[in-house]
């Protein structure tokens, strides 16, 4: 019998519940894997509050990366052993004790990865690995702007940056976050909650703007990362965690030639060569020591409402993760 945290009906924390649900078996191409962590993540709120279309009628099971062991395969399934240490990201279905995953989205955990790094990282390192090297492939030399800079995305991002020769800037809540995001990589750091960063990135820059923002704000901060930009600058919006930028305009773009991209990590890992190389990639970042990821937060799976209340209200630092 397996364990999952499920939302019964879009909304707050409290919809969150616990359902039983048999032992999944593999089919062709299918891999059993039984849970030892798995991440906790912005996109799994925004799934459960309604922001994001839900993809079934009621009880759906969030969370988007795990780590765990193979435990049972499928027909076909050559590349993969029981007993191997596997992790993956893929939209929702995590919050679970085991279940069946399609063997093309799994990669094989490196001696150096532990299971609960693997499970802060797949979806959080990914998701640096393609804003890096993808959506706007930065340069040494190039000053950027990077927001929620203390976050498990922001951390990863600030020390990929810097030992890729790139000056960052990041924003954060706080003077403990700010300090946090300091020892990541960062160049500079903007406490939002007591200065305006447009200002702020205006004086650090000297007038000259930076090249690209990375954005996961939303209606926050949309405007201002715009304000930010050199002429033909580049603006990322990767997420929306104040809510989607309602008010912003394709005719905004015009102040400064300015691009802007939204992209989404599934695009990218639903090609197997993506996956792999990019995965590959992280993991070597963090075996020599590159990437230091923080799992600052853990609680048993049956509190994944705990965990959301806490990443809602900005109480978390680094990466959180649950324990079944």
């Amino acid at each position: 019998m397996a364990i999952a945290i499920a939302a019964s009906v879009a909304g707050g924390p409290e919809v969150l519940h616990q359902i039983d649900l048999p032992t999944p078996s593999p089919k062709t191409g299918e891999v059993l894997v039984q849970h030892t962590a798995i991440g906790v993540n912005f996109i799994d709120t925004y799934f459960r509050s309604g922001l994001y279309p839900w993809p079934v009628e009621s009880d759906l099971v969030l969370g988007s990366e795990a780590a765990g062991v193979v435990v049972a395969l499928g027909d076909g399934v050559s590349n993969y052993a029981i007993g191997d240490r596997v992790a993956y990201t893929i939209p929702n279905g995590a919050y679970v004790s085991e279940r069946v995953v399609d063997a093309k989205h799994l990669v094989k955990l490196p001696d150096g990865v532990s299971d609960d790094v693997a499970a802060a990282s797949m979806l959080k390192g990914l998701t640096a690995h393609y804003l890096l090297h993808r959506s706007y492939p930065v340069q040494k030399g190039q000053t950027v702007l990077f927001h929620a800079a203390a976050g498990g995305v922001g951390l990863i991002a600030g020390q990929w940056l810097a030992a890729k020769g790139v000056t960052v800037i990041g924003t954060a809540g706080g003077p403990e976050k700010c300090a946090l995001a300091a020892k990541h990589g960062y160049a500079q750091m903007i406490d939002y909650k007591s200065e305006d960063f447009v200002t702020r990135v205006a004086e650090i820059t000297n007038g000259a703007g930076v090249d690209a923002v990375y954005d996961s704000i939303g209606k926050d901060t949309i405007a201002g990362s715009l304000n930010c930009l050199k002429t033909f600058g580049t603006l990322v919006n990767f997420g929306q965690s104040s809510g989607p930028a309602l008010d912003f305009k394709l005719s905004d773009l015009a102040a400064g030639s300015f691009t802007v991209t939204r992209p989404v990590l599934f695009h990218f890992t639903a090609d197997r060569s993506y996956l792999e190389s990019a995965s590959a990639s992280l993991f070597e970042m963090i075996q020599n020591g590159t990437l230091k990821i923080n799992v600052n937060q853990r609680y048993d799976l049956t509190n994944a409402a705990d965990a959301h209340r806490a990443l809602e209200a900005r109480q978390t630092t680094g990466s959180t993760v649950l324990i079944p």
